[in-house]
Order: structure tokens, then C-alpha cells, then sequence
């Protein structure tokens, strides 16, 4: 089932289109991911799908077309630049943004969902920047929507907290709730999406999931190893999956396609052989951005 369809999406500011013509769908029950370069039109093409912008062009369908207070009830948004007075207690933010809905979720369970039940007497200012955003999750969950917009949720995280809030993203969508993640992370997106939109200067290039994304680019294998003894190249060069072998030092990479490890593999028992720091490298959603648009996102910008 369908909870969001975008079709045709425009929105202008001054003489510059933001959003341009950007169309997609989003499955119940699906992460699903919208990526890009800051300034590529992610955060107004969700904020249009949340009704805090009024769109130049094209429609937005949410649960069917709820539209006001109906589609409050049932749409919760963590915005990027989205903050607290910083002497509000943790159960505070909760208790006030529960009394905005109808139905909302027990605010006390819900601390103790996100892994803040230790924290619901500390002021938001006193918070880590992890258990901020494990608030702001906790908010956007408050009114007990059935799909949640999360808008670069881990920025400025350390690698750890970002992690813990990756795990506790896929504890949400296991509970239900639809997830529409926007993000410029290609770890974050690769892990966590079903099926993602990749956005640049306004547009959508692409829709699929991390691997079909993957999969549209030409992109050879790489086996890096050390071999154990002494190995003929020509064992590896007359594989018809490599495409290439180069020697730097002990170490020996191999290029190729197919089952291109396999292939090594054999042949290395075959030799006699044993490889030592064996490492394989394949396409990446870095790989397929850098195909699919001619840019390389380097810390949320794309060059």
C-alpha cells in the first residue's frame, strides 16, 4: 500500500527552483531514504509532504489525502533544524507535545523506549547531542503516527551515538511505523533504506534500493591479498573473470567481474596457496551517486 505519493513536486524560491519535477512513492511499512548533497531540495520536498510548505506544482498524497488536523494525528516530523528551550526537562517535551494529539502514546513509555528513562528530569540544554536526537525521535512519535519524517537525523553525531540511533530507527519501522529518512549519509542510507530517491540540484536521478542502485553502474571487483608463497600471475590472469593483475610489493590486486573471489579462491588452492589479508571491494552508493549524477557527496556536499 502506497502512504505517499509525490507526482510532479515544484517548488520555487525567487527565480530558482528548489524542487524540480521530483515524483515518488513510498510502500507502508518501508525506510525509505532520500539522499543528496545539502541544498539539493530534500528538506523542502519532505516539508511539503508534511504540509508545512505549499508546493508552486504537482501533488501530495498522504494515507490517502489527509490533509489538517487529520493528518497531524497521524504524520510525525523531526525537523533539521528543530530545537529546545534548553530548561526543558525531558518528560516536559513529552507531556507537552502528547497533549497536541488526540491519541498519543503514554510519554512515560515512550522515554523509556528511546533509552532516555534516566534522563527524564535533565534539561534539554544538559542532554548529549545523541540523546537530543533520541528526544526528537521520541517527539516525532508522540502523537502515535503511522509514518514518521526523520530530517538529517544524525548529523553532528559522534560515531557511536550515531549508530545507537541506526538501531533504534529499525526498532521503530519493526513496530510499524513507515519511515521516510532524509539524509546526505551514504553509510546511513546504504544500512538502514529499503529502497531509496537520489536527489541533486532539485531533481530526482533515481529510485530504487541501495543494491539496484548499485547494480546500474558499470564497477569491477577488487581482491587485494598476500600470497602465501611463490604464485605464477599467469594462474590469476588466465581466469576469465580478471580483468587485470598488478604487484605492489607482497601484495597482489586483482581486478574483475562475475564471481570474481571464487575464481581466486580456486585458484589459489589449486597453486597451493594461501592469501593473507584478503580484502574485497565492491560498488558502493558512493560509486552509484558519482555515476548517476557526476558528483561525489564529501561530507554532505556534493563536488
Amino acid at each position: 500500500m502506497k502512504v505517499i505519493e509525490v507526482d510532479n513536486l515544484r517548488k520555487r524560491y525567487n527565480d530558482r527552483f528548489v524542487v524540480d519535477d521530483v515524483s515518488f512513492t513510498v510502500e507502508e511499512g518501508e525506510i525509505f531514504g532520500v539522499l543528496g548533497p545539502n541544498g539539493a531540495g530534500k528538506t523542502t520536498t519532505v516539508e511539503c509532504v508534511a504540509g508545512l510548505r505549499t508546493p508552486d506544482a504537482g501533488a501530495v498524497k498522504v494515507l490517502g489525502g489527509l490533509t489538517g488536523d487529520a493528518l497531524k494525528e497521524k504524520l510525525g516530523v523531526q525537523l533539521q533544524s528543530s530545537a529546545l528551550p534548553e530548561r526543558l526537562k525531558v518528560w516536559e517535551a513529552l507531556d507537552l507535545y502528547a497533549s497536541f494529539y488526540n491519541r498519543p502514546i503514554d510519554p512515560m513509555a515512550l522515554i523509556e523506549r528511546v533509552g532516555l528513562a534516566d534522563k527524564r528530569d535533565t534539561r534539554y540544554g544538559k542532554l548529549s547531542g545523541g540523546q537530543q536526537q533520541r528526544l526528537s525521535i521520541a517527539l516525532a512519535l508522540v502523537g502515535n503516527p503511522r509514518v514518521a519524517i526523520l530530517d538529517e537525523l544524525t548529523t553532528g553525531l559522534d560515531p557511536q551515538a550515531r549508530r545507537d540511533t541506526w538501531e533504534l530507527i529499525e526498532q521503530i519501522r519493526a513496530d510499524g511505523v513507515t519511515i521516510v529518512l532524509v539524509t546526505h549519509f551514504m553509510e546511513e542510507a546504504e544500512r538502514l533504506c529499503d529502497r531509496i530517491a537520489l536527489i541533486d540540484s532539485g531533481k530526482v536521478v533515481a529510485v530504487d534500493s541501495p543494491a539496484g542502485l548499485i547494480s546500474r553502474i558499470e564497477h569491477q571487483q577488487t581482491v587485494r591479498f598476500r600470497p602465501s608463497g611463490r604464485l605464477d600471475d599467469d594462474a590469476l590472469k588466465n581466469l576469465p573473470e580478471v580483468t587485470g593483475v598488478h604487484r605492489d610489493g607482497d601484495r597482489i590486486t586483482v581486478t574483475g567481474g562475475g564471481n570474481l573471489l571464487l575464481a581466486i579462491t580456486t585458484a589459489l588452492a589449486a597453486a597451493g596457496v594461501v592469501p593473507a589479508d584478503l580484502r574485497v571491494e565492491q560498488a558502493t552508493l558512493d560509486d552509484a551517486f558519482l555515476a548517476l549524477t557526476g558528483k561525489k557527496i564529501t561530507n554532505g556536499d556534493a563536488r
